[in-house]
């Protein structure tokens, strides 16, 4: 596939490459702004527990703070 684009982008070297970075530039932007918004819905990752799960403290424990150097 990146051949197959490669050898279809018209130009010397540096406008191929060019050509290249703003494809890559596009195909980032359109992940960001329309695909990963519209599909964020169907992601597990907001269903987070941070306390209260099977197993887990009541209270979470405090560390003992370090004793003082002399």
């Amino acid at each position: 596939m990146y051949v197959w684009t490669w050898r279809r982008l018209p130009g010397p070297l540096a406008v191929r490459v060019l050509l290249a970075a703003m494809l890559l530039a596009v195909a980032v932007a359109l992940l960001f702004f329309v695909v990963f918004p519209r599909v964020e819905a169907r992601l597990p990752y907001n269903d987070v527990t941070v306390n209260g799960g099977p197993g887990a403290p009541a209270t979470p424990t405090a560390r003992p703070s370090p004793a003082p150097s002399p």
